[in-house]
């Protein structure tokens, strides 16, 4: 019994001190991706719920900063996909008076790319935040990721050419 509450006191000391470590990148990670300060704390949250709750992942105790930060893309994802199929549900049921247009209009910019984002693949969305919202260069991004430099230069490149055409569609032009 005292086995026990030792080895849960020592895992509870881990994940603190992984916390502490870990939560900025995270939170940094979940606000560029949703826009949104509330939305970040909820990814924040959840992120570490799912570990206190669920069994070590293999893939966390082999490198616990990669695994983090792809489970922070992931839920943010999943809150920005959510969002649009919210917004899109009940849009014309809402009349606000009209923000400025300056801010409206960057936040329209930045719903427009991170939805399109939302659109790309997991492991694309990831690497393209790495890259232009962490500022990691594509070496920092293979090591971080366990992959080749020329393998990220290709996924950017193809990513980077599948935002514009969904950011096309999405503005109405043709690519």
């Amino acid at each position: 019994m005292v086995e026990t509450s030792t080895t849960a006191s020592n895992l509870e000391q881990q994940l603190e001190a992984v916390f502490r470590e870990h939560a900025r990148m995270i939170y940094r990670t979940a606000r560029g991706v949703t826009g949104r300060h509330d939305d970040a704390e909820d990814v924040l949250q959840n992120v570490f719920l799912k570990l206190v709750r669920q069994p070590l992942a293999p893939d966390f105790t082999k490198s616990p900063k990669a695994y983090l930060y792809r489970a922070a893309v992931n839920a943010s994802i999943d809150i920005v996909r959510r969002r649009r199929a919210e917004t899109l549900n009940d849009g014309l049921d809402r009349i606000e008076a009209p923000p400025s247009q300056d801010v409206d209009e960057r936040e329209s910019r930045h719903r427009l790319l991170y939805e399109s984002i939302a659109e790309l693949n997991p492991d694309a969305a990831q690497i393209v935040i790495l890259r232009y919202m962490h500022n990691q260069s594509d070496a920092e991004i293979a090591r971080f990721l366990g992959v080749s430099r020329g393998a990220i230069a290709l996924k950017l490149f193809r990513s980077r050419a599948r935002l514009r055409k969904l950011i096309s569609a999405r503005l109405g032009d043709q690519p």
